[in-house]
């Protein structure tokens, strides 16, 4: 995003150590930290006061290029940070109190670790001195994200508090990227030092990502690729973290070769081309399993095997292939399949350079086989595995929602996010992203409550575009108060909600594994959807009819377009309707339920 002259200026200012004057400016821990953010370029902050960030928070009411959104849990702010970063490519940034703010915005924090999403959140922390007496709202915060951080810092002393920063925005934002945690006692925040500027560069000996590949493991990848009888390219949400799209398009262009998608992945090739298979793993096609089973050689580029993708490894590795991985992590590599060909680095760096290599080379695939692999491709496709009951008039089908919203908005200014459940996988299956960072979802962690923050932080940073949010009718409930946010900061987003009156996912897995016992998945008691988006200053619509689908999404669009409110859409959809394909839990991928027949 751009910074307006201002914020340009007050950035600039605040990086600046040559002036005169701020060497001998005497500044409060909680004006460096706003200097520091005005450094970063950071314009939004999501948050909620309390005893040990008012420093901060008063910090913060004395500048105007930083906006704070005050969000009505410690969860939202993390999530709509997280949503901010997964739609832009910056580090999103939340602040919380000490004590339960802290714990209530671990979920968040473990959703963007598990997705690999850059972020700093500043937690606030009883003083220095108080810190291990068991002080009013005291956490160990070190201790509690540490597992689900990159890195986290405590700052004991106001003059490491900038160059503390400084590492926390350097390693949210580079190698794999993740959150970073800078808990600050609040007398760190009140304390005075002296000002010289934020720091320019900063140097961890500790900390040096790989950026370059091995040439001579890309050479070998190359040859490997070049002579495949059955080649195919799958790609994770690496791909887009890494900003590699572009690359991977022309890579796939060139060679000519089938290219598959995680969930996390969906964008970076365009789903509307006949090279993409659709999403793979355990709700993915039959075309994109089959070809990840049968192919000869497999490259895979930012994605780490996960058991949602390859499913029973022992069946996964029971066919022999060749595989080249390219990650930033070495951590990931060979994790949970042996691979053949390792090369660590940053996948933009590592494709252009085998780009490069495939210009140079007069060597070309093997078109005979290539033609072959196809043919064989297109047999599976045929089977149409998406396919569902289009023609039924009486219930809404979840799919014909997902689908009719992306027929309305295809090659437009669109985001789409989610929360968990089978709403998510239908909107993966049915919405065919073309673009990247347009699809935004808890993947790796599967967390529930994320749609609506992650809405209202992309139209704050995306203002012109259409976000709509996918949800449940569960989903949505772990949340719903940020309705009141959307409402004061006028980020008026279209909720969709498929609303089948249970715990879609539980449901499905409790009619296939548990012999239709329903334990705990039916929603006995649900609100009144429409009267609570209204309660909450916005307009709601509870729509029954499948002819009315299509003319709902258009009149939310309008509403929202016109006049600026959130638009909650109460789609009562079929209870009956379970995702496929699906690839039960122990099961290889190519061991799908393609519908209700199977089971």
């Amino acid at each position: 995003m751009e910074l307006s002259k201002s914020q340009a200026a007050q950035a600039a200012d605040a990086s600046s150590s040559s002036a005169s004057a701020d060497q001998t400016l005497e500044l409060m821990g909680a004006e460096i930290l706003v200097k520091a953010l005005q450094a970063e370029g950071v314009q939004y902050l999501w948050g909620y006061p309390g005893g040990a960030v008012l420093y901060i928070y008063d910090a913060l009411y004395k500048q105007d290029t930083i906006q704070h959104v005050l969000v009505r849990h410690e969860q939202a702010a993390v999530h709509a940070a997280d949503g901010f970063a997964r739609a832009t490519g910056e580090v999103g940034v939340a602040l919380v109190t000490s004590g339960p703010g802290l714990t209530n915005a671990v979920t968040g924090i473990a959703t963007a670790y598990t997705d690999s999403i850059p972020m700093v959140i500043i937690s606030g922390q009883v003083p220095t001195g108080a810190i291990g007496q068991d002080a009013f709202q005291e956490c160990d915060t070190v201790g509690i994200t540490r597992p689900v951080v990159k890195h986290n810092f405590l700052v004991k002393d106001v003059r490491d508090l900038a160059i503390t920063l400084k590492k926390a925005f350097h390693v949210a934002r580079s190698g794999r990227p993740g959150p970073v945690v800078v808990d600050i006692p609040k007398d760190v925040s009140f304390k005075k030092t002296t000002w010289t500027g934020y720091p320019r560069d900063v140097e961890m000996r500790s900390y040096n990502p790989v950026k370059k590949g091995h040439s001579g493991q890309i050479r070998k990848a190359l040859q490997l690729l070049l002579s495949a009888k059955r080649p195919y390219i799958y790609t994770g949400g690496g791909v887009l973290l890494g900003n590699a799209c572009q690359e991977l398009r022309t890579l796939v262009d060139m060679l000519g070769y089938p290219v598959t998608h995680t969930l996390m992945g969906l964008g970076a090739y365009p789903a509307s081309d006949k090279k993409y298979l659709g999403m793979l793993g355990m709700h993915g096609t039959m075309e994109a399993n089959n070809a990840m089973q049968h192919c000869d050689v497999l490259l895979a580029v930012g994605a780490r095997f996960d058991d949602r993708v390859i499913g029973n490894p022992k069946h996964f590795l029971s066919v022999e292939r060749k595989i080249i991985h390219i990650d930033v992590d070495p951590s990931v590599i060979s994790k949970r399949v042996r691979v053949d060909i390792p090369i660590v680095g940053d996948v933009k760096e590592v494709l252009t350079e085998l780009i490069a290599m495939i210009k140079e080379t007069t060597q070309r695939p093997d078109a005979g086989a290539l033609a072959a692999w196809w043919d064989q491709i297109e047999s599976w496709r045929g089977r149409n595995c998406l396919q569902y009951d289009r023609s039924n008039t009486k219930v809404i089908k979840p799919q014909a929602v997902v689908e009719t919203l992306w027929n309305m908005t295809k090659g437009q200014d669109v985001y789409i996010t989610s929360d968990v459940g089978q709403h998510q996988m239908w909107a993966a299956q049915y919405y065919r992203f073309d673009e990247p960072r347009r699809w935004i979802n808890s993947g790796g962690l599967g967390t529930m409550g994320v749609g609506l923050p992650y809405a209202m932080g992309i139209k704050l940073a995306r203002p012109d575009a259409e976000v709509f949010c996918i949800t449940g009718e569960g989903s949505i409930q772990m949340n719903i108060q940020e309705l009141a946010t959307c409402f004061q900061y006028k980020t008026p987003v279209v909720i969709c909600a498929l609303n089948n009156r249970f715990l879609g996912m539980v449901r499905q897995w409790q009619e296939i594994e548990y012999a239709g016992r329903y334990s705990h998945s039916y929603m006995d008691s649900l609100p009144d959807f429409v009267k609570l988006a209204e309660a909450y200053g916005h307009t709601g619509m509870k729509i029954e009819d499948p002819a009315k689908v299509e003319w709902a999404l258009q009149e939310a669009r309008r509403i929202v377009r016109e006049e600026g409110k959130t638009v909650f859409l109460d789609f009562r959809t079929d209870p009956t309707e379970n995702v496929f394909p699906m690839v039960q839990a122990g099961k290889g991928i190519t061991e799908m339920l393609l519908g209700k027949d199977d089971l």
